[in-house]
């Protein structure tokens, strides 16, 4: 099987030695996407909502661009700064999967990149 990259200016740009997503057949391997403006490259303000916001926005972008969507994650992981915000994640989370939510393991950190609140990476099916 070949090995795709994935990349696309509507998600950040790579911040680090990876790619924004990987394919391989059918199957889209996201990196861990954090709330960065992709125009500014800079991280939004505005607590765990916003964050979250703009994490799944991002992860949306990288999908659309291997040929994937919501619809077609078999599974996510999250990591949270601090489990505190776990429901607050969970609220806009949830409304990226309007067709049922994946498998996902949820998991609080030490600490992210940039000093983030939340990243969240996905394993897709390419439609």
């Amino acid at each position: 099987m070949t090995k795709t990259v994935i990349a696309t200016d509507q998600a950040p740009a790579a911040i680090g030695p990876y790619v924004q997503a990987t394919r391989v057949g059918n199957m889209v391997y996201t990196s861990g996407q954090i709330p960065l403006d992709p125009a500014t490259m800079d991280v939004v303000e505005g607590g765990i909502e916003a964050q979250t916001k703009q994490v799944m926005d991002n992860l949306m972008a990288v999908l659309a661009e291997a040929g994937a969507d919501a619809s077609s994650v078999v599974k996510t992981t999250c990591f949270l700064s601090d489990m505190n915000n776990f429901l607050a994640f969970n609220e806009v989370y949830a409304s990226y999967f309007a067709a049922g939510a994946p498998a996902r393991s949820c998991v609080e950190v030490a600490r992210l990149p940039k000093d983030v609140l939340v990243e969240v990476e996905a394993i897709a099916l390419v439609k």
